[in-house]
């Protein structure tokens, strides 16, 4: 990924918390020469000093098949976005667009059934630990859960490498700085908003 320096990030604890958050991500391999891509929610786990990226896939879906080959995936997050107009800057210059995206590097792996099961377990607590009635493995009948596990395959990817940018307009003055985050406000967007809402959390980290 192309990053400018005003925009890369660095800070592992930012990016881990990040994608946590943003956690359905996009799973890019290659099949035949060709890109194949599956949207999924995903996981990133710690094992001893290493770091993955876990999830599953369905049993017809054809991409986990190029994990049975050497070459690495890549695994795209994306969070808030929204256009920036350049009316918005004190001097003359060109719109552009403000985002944030991580992109992971690895090498991914099949996961047994033992391992999927814990996986699925994690996943489950992280989405239903705050439900009303949290749905568990242990009040899922073994006969649906027999029948659903047969039709999914789960992978772990290694992460070997990350790049993350952050384009929050740091290359502005602070004047034009807040008056984006303004501006960003008064459209009434869920996107731009958060994009307003990262860009305060970002000046207030720096103050």
């Amino acid at each position: 990924m192309y990053i400018p320096k005003y925009y890369k990030v660095t800070d592992f604890e930012e990016i881990r918390e990040f994608i946590q958050y943003h956690s359905f991500g996009t799973l890019v391999s290659i099949k035949k020469g060709r890109p194949i891509a599956t949207h999924l929610p995903l996981q990133l786990i710690k094992e001893e000093n290493d770091y993955y990226i876990t999830g599953h896939v369905a049993y017809g879906n054809p991409q986990w098949r190029t994990f049975e080959t050497p070459g690495d995936v890549l695994v795209m997050f994306q969070g808030p976005h929204a256009y920036i107009s350049s009316s918005w800057y004190e001097e003359e210059n060109v719109p552009t667009w403000n985002y944030q995206a991580v992109h992971v590097y690895g090498s991914a792996i099949i996961l047994k059934e033992k391992d999927l099961k814990q996986d699925l377990t994690k996943l489950l607590q992280k989405y239903e630990g705050q439900r009303e009635n949290p749905v568990s493995f242990e009040v899922l009948s073994p006969e649906l859960l027999e029948k659903e596990m047969k039709g999914i395959v789960g992978f772990k990817i290694h992460v070997k490498e990350i790049q993350a940018a952050f384009k929050m307009s740091q290359n502005r003055n602070e004047k034009d700085y807040r008056n984006i985050v303004e501006k960003l406000r008064n459209e009434k967007n869920p996107n731009s908003t958060q994009v307003a809402d990262a860009m305060e959390k970002s000046l207030k980290s720096s103050l």
